[in-house]
């Protein structure tokens, strides 16, 4: 929570509206796209440029919108203080995925005010 907060707060200061929805895991990142289970209704996201700034133990699947990939220190298993997740984020084939330092909350909000820009 610490780094998504330190994100949040770096998109915010470079003047971006943020809302921040946590706990939503990168398996059901697709529940925002759909109606079903989806933790707000889907209207509200239609026309909203979308951005994934999200801290994450373990580098899964993006590839649905840009994925601003930030891994933590703070894992579980083998995390290695995160350079386990690191190396998964760096190693991954998805498109759109730029991969920031770890517990680096100001450099995921910055490339996610430059992915924002008109």
């Amino acid at each position: 929570m610490p780094v998504a907060e330190e994100a949040q707060l770096t998109a915010e200061a470079m003047g971006n509206e943020v809302e921040t929805i946590n706990d939503i895991g990168v398996a059901g990142i697709h529940r925002l796209m759909s109606s079903r289970g989806a933790p707000r209704p889907r209207p509200r996201y239609r026309g909203v440029r979308r951005n994934g700034g999200r801290a994450a133990q373990r580098g899964r699947r993006p590839g649905l919108m840009p994925v601003i990939a930030v891994p933590t220190s703070v894992g579980y298993g083998a995390s290695f203080n995160g350079l386990a997740a690191l190396l998964g984020m760096l190693n991954s084939c998805s498109s759109n995925v730029t991969v920031v330092n770890i517990d680096n909350g100001f450099g995921a909000g910055y490339v996610a005010s430059l992915i924002n820009r008109p």
